[in-house]
């Protein structure tokens, strides 16, 4: 994946961060950018950083699609289903990372945008954080996942009540209601603390949390049970775990390789 102006690619330590880079319109994606928002994702997975942040440039997050009278021309004359198709990979590919991601929220995340917030395993947020399922105020219906995201952090009346008015959510009730876990004033900073501390651990073990906690709501205990057992088996096998036990003996930190 060759970084674009539109999409900014850095690594920093042990963490890929991917910056939305549009901020004349809000990080809003373009018709033709969604393949390379899911290119930069499958990059991230099949690199040796152990952490994805995403966030935006400028006062925005994301704005999610960007819609003008002639960008929907194609929408309206039959390229809908094709479009379609090109989101849902895109989200696809965030749902799919094995390995853990960050979303710091430092504006406005409004439709897909909000959703691709939500499909990140932690929702970091700046005090200007602002959320909103905006697809009924533009004729849509909710997407890129949100009637699978938003059910899970907010609950279903809620999901559906942000959902049907398009509403504006600011900073301090997402954290209230859960769309956020934190407001930080100085969001980069915290992001990267917080990347760097969960990589810091080890990649099957995360790997094996993020799997086993993503399939939970589809699961019985007895097969959560299961699944975690076949998991931890495969730890016990795994040079980490001999490594954390020699560092907890050892009284220091651990060097985790993924191994």
């Amino acid at each position: 994946m060759v970084p674009t102006d539109e999409l900014l690619i850095e690594d920093r330590g042990p963490a890929r961060w991917i910056t939305l880079n549009r901020p004349d319109r809000l990080n809003a994606i373009a018709p033709d950018g969604w393949d390379g928002v899911r290119e930069a994702i499958e990059a991230f997975e099949a690199s040796e950083q152990r952490v994805m942040v995403l966030t935006g440039s400028g006062r925005g997050f994301c704005a999610g699609a960007d819609l003008t009278p002639t960008d929907i021309s194609h929408l309206v004359e039959g390229g809908g289903v094709e479009t379609m198709k090109t989101v849902g990979r895109a989200a696809q590919a965030l749902h799919d990372v094995s390995k853990p991601t960050i979303a710091a929220v430092n504006g406005v995340a409004a439709g897909a945008g909000m959703n691709m917030a939500l499909g990140c395993d932690i929702v970091l947020g700046s005090p200007d954080a602002r959320f909103t399922e905006v697809f009924v105020r533009r004729g849509l219906t909710v997407d890129f996942g949100g009637s699978f995201y938003l059910p899970r952090h907010v609950g279903l009346q809620r999901a559906k009540e942000l959902s049907m008015t398009g509403r504006v959510v600011d900073a301090q009730e997402a954290l209230r209601i859960g769309l956020l876990l934190e407001i930080v004033e100085d969001l980069p900073t915290r992001a990267q603390e917080l990347a760097e501390t969960i990589a810091a651990n080890a990649p099957l073990g995360l790997a094996s949390v993020k799997a086993n906690m993503n399939a939970s709501f589809q699961r019985t205990l007895a097969e959560a049970l299961e699944a975690e057992g076949a998991a931890q088996v495969v730890c016990f096998g795994s040079s980490d775990m001999a490594e954390g036990v020699a560092a907890f003996g050892e009284k220091r930190s651990p060097r985790f390789t993924g191994a």
